[in-house]
């Protein structure tokens, strides 16, 4: 009997006859090792190598923008994962950490009734390992006024399992991008 070990976690005993041992081990290291590498991802990889998984999270992304953008709160955190974790940077207004599509609902509501008029647009969906980066045209009319403001943003969503676990939005499209490993 000979224990062959192919990494820290995987060892195989295997009895065979001693001629042909040797080029039977080599044989299943070969194989175990080309199963081992195919088999696992890379966080480059990550859940969005898969067009249709990626296409599938776009659609969920452009379905939760443009519920956004018609009030409709609800349908826009309907395709998040319950436990979401929605990150916002302290300088945006209510900036700050929220959990669960209950608190990435209370910041969407009080993000929407700060202003007049919000118009949130994805422009680019970049994916980026288990990361989808969207770059987003947002347009804002304070209360009392009749000028927009317009601002070029990024949020970056995490998924894991086919599922939107996380946002993490930035004022700075290059610092999301740097975030997201890209």
């Amino acid at each position: 009997m000979r224990v062959v070990k192919l990494s820290a976690d995987i060892q195989y005993c295997i009895a065979m006859p001693e001629g042909v041992r040797k080029s039977k081990t080599l044989l299943l290291i070969v194989i175990a090792a080309s199963c081992m590498s195919g088999c696992t991802r890379t966080h480059k990889e990550g859940n969005l190598a898969n067009l249709a998984d990626r296409e599938r999270i776009i659609a969920t992304l452009r379905e939760a923008y443009a519920a956004f953008n018609r009030g409709d709160i609800d349908a826009a955190v309907q395709g998040l994962d319950a436990n979401i974790e929605w990150t916002e940077p302290p300088e945006f207004p209510g900036g700050g950490s929220y959990h669960g599509r209950a608190g990435a609902k209370r910041y969407l509501t009080q993000s929407r009734a700060a202003w007049a008029e919000v118009i949130s647009e994805p422009e680019r969906f970049i994916p980026a390992g288990d990361r989808m980066i969207v770059f987003v045209y947002a347009r804002v009319r304070p209360r009392d006024s009749q000028d927009w403001q317009e601002v070029r943003l990024a949020d970056v969503y995490s998924v894991r399992d086919g599922k939107i676990v996380a946002m993490h939005a930035f004022a700075d499209r290059e610092a999301a991008q740097r975030w997201a490993g890209q």
